[in-house]
Parts: structure tokens; sequence; C-alpha cells
């Protein structure tokens, strides 16, 4: 649904080039759920605001729906009508809501539906419609200053899908909000995600929005996608920066001679009591060094590191033991090196 080929932004001011995103490949699939997230100056804001041309990339294509939206914008400042009927279909959420202060709800809403040129009785209707469909149909009349945040931002959301938009883009929607607020509006998006088919490509720099609702990720550094996949391959992929991200735990050996461990449990796996029975089976004492645990798509996902003792050599059976338990167990510190020459050369 959105496609992103070697996407280059670059800005130029006073004789100096800032590269904002260096050759961007981006695919989200129609119907989901996909975060991109990363720290402050990583290129998100950059991303999103090429994936609608409200930002004209330095080079490279975006593809939405299937329209090249690149080939359309022309050469001049200005978007032209073609581009302007395709953005259309293209909703926007942003962070500090951007509501006209002097119209009600249900003129912030109609808005869109203005530009366009639907009639006033249409305009009304579409627009209560929608305010209904995000919770608000009775603050139609309330003016922006009237309403929470939480309040706002379903305006904002309840505005972005007034052209029935196939896409949806979410800009840092919930980094203005507190936590309850975050976890409502989130589940809005989720619940408009599979009632109207939309998909939604958010940026973010929090790792609990990806783990509450995205079912694809990525992960920008430096304007570059280093890091990407359905949330499901990225926690089963040895290594991952993401999945150390969404699931940080720490935690170092209390000595030379001990082998640390980083575990990955998925689904069913989650819940059994599997370094119990190491411990049982192999008689040997483990040290639970960190550990965290959440719901990632309905399904139970924890990771945890835990320090054996001896050497990676003394603990290759234990090892083998817990990946027999469907874990993903990835060797931490001096020894995780020694494992890849060990497993490239079997």
């Amino acid at each position: 649904m959105i496609t992103t080929t070697g996407l280059t932004k670059v800005y130029r001011s006073r004789g100096r080039e800032v590269t904002a995103l260096d050759g961007v490949d981006l695919h989200v699939r129609e119907g989901e759920v996909y975060g991109v997230v990363g720290r402050s100056g990583a290129g998100k804001s950059t991303l999103i605001r090429c994936v609608n041309l409200l930002e004209r990339p330095t080079s490279g294509t975006v593809t939405v729906a299937g329209q090249d939206l690149t080939a359309l914008a022309g050469r001049g400042p200005r978007a032209g009508s073609t581009l302007r009927q395709a953005r259309s279909h293209i909703g926007m959420v942003f962070q500090h809501f951007n509501l006209l202060s002097s119209r009600t709800v249900q003129d912030n809403v109609e808005l869109p539906l203005e530009i366009l040129g639907i009639s006033g009785a249409e305009r009304s209707r579409k627009a209560l419609e929608l305010l209904d469909l995000v919770g608000l149909g009775d603050k139609a009349k309330a003016y922006p200053a009237q309403l929470s945040g939480g309040q706002k931002q379903r305006v904002g959301i309840a505005r972005a899908l007034a052209g029935d938009p196939k896409v949806l883009l979410s800009d840092e929607a919930t980094s203005a909000l507190d936590p309850e607020t975050t976890r409502s509006i989130l589940q809005l998006l989720r619940d408009l995600n599979r009632q109207l088919g939309l998909t939604v490509l958010l940026i973010t720099h929090e790792m609990d929005v990806i783990k509450t609702i995205c079912d694809s990720a990525a992960l920008m550094k430096g304007g570059r996608i280093v890091e990407s996949g359905t949330v499901s391959e990225v926690l089963a992929t040895p290594g991952s920066e993401l999945a150390a991200e969404l699931f940080p735990v720490g935690g170092e050996a209390s000595g030379p001679g001990r082998t640390v461990v980083d575990l990955t449990f998925h689904g069913d796996a989650a819940t059994q009591p599997v370094i119990s029975q190491l411990s049982r089976t192999y008689n040997i004492d483990i040290s639970v060094l960190g550990a965290a645990l959440d719901t990632v798509g309905g399904r139970q996902v924890g990771r945890m590191r835990i320090e054996l003792p001896g050497r990676f050599e003394d603990n290759v059976v234990p090892i083998g033991f817990l990946r027999e338990q469907g874990l993903q167990v990835d060797v931490a510190g001096p020894d995780a090196d020694e494992q890849l020459v060990k497993e490239g050369a079997k």
C-alpha cells in the first residue's frame, strides 16, 4: 500500500547540506499498522511528510495505493490538482492536533470536506458520523479550548478520516498525551484499522506504541532504516537491536568463567517453568540478571537474561535444552563471538 524506494531528502541552508533521509526503502502492506521508531533527529518526521509529499523528496519515489506521488508532484513548489486529489485519500494526524480554535469541533472536521467542495448538508452529515465513530458525538458544538488533550486528538483523527482515506499517517500522535489517554487513542487507531480496513503508518519514539498496536516496525537511525520486519520476525531475529529496544534487559556477568545468555519467549513458552526445569535437569544454579514480559499482538512475549556457571563450552548441553523448549537463545558478552565461531563451523 505504501512503498518508498531510495528516498532521500537533503536540506540546504547557508551553503551547508543536511541529509535527513538517506536512501530509505520502506514497504507497508495493505491493512497493517506499521510503526517507525527512532530517536529525535533520526528522520522519522521527514519520512512521514515525504510519504504524502508535504515535503518534496530530493530523490527516490513514493508510491501510495499504486500511485507514484513523486511523478505527480511536478517541478513547481505548489501541488498540482492531480497530486491534491491523490493526497485527499491520505489522512494525517498531527502531534499537536492543529485544530482551529475559532471553529467548533464539527466545523473542524468539516474543513477538509469544505476544501473538497462538498455541499453543506453532506459535510454536516459526514462530520457528525465521524464524531460518533471516534466517540465524540456529544461534542459537535464545543470548541477546542473546551476539550481535553485526548478529545482534541480524537477530533484530529475524525478530521483525518473526512476524505475516506485508504491510508492514515500518524505523526507522534500520542507523544503529548498522558499514558491512559495514549492507550485509548492507540486502541481507537487499532479499531479504525480493523473496522475501516485502513493502512496505518505511524512514527513514534515510544516503544510501548510499537508493542501495543503495530503489526510491523522499522528502526531508523541517521536517516536510514537499519532494521525492519513484522514484530514477531524482529523478536525472533538473533541480535536484533529493535527487539532489545522493545524488551530491554540488562545485567553483567558476576565474574569470570560465567556464561550470560539472553532468552526470548514466545506464546506458550512464555508461561512454562523452563528455567526451573533447566536447573533441576542439570543440577545447576542459575542467576536471573534481568527480565521483561509483555503482550504483543495478543500473545505473551518475554525476554530474560540469565547467568550460567562455567564458560560457553561447559554449557552447550543446557543451551541446547533451552532451544529444544522453543526459546530463542543468544549468548551475550565475550562468549558470543566464540559461539558464532563454533556454530559457523557446523
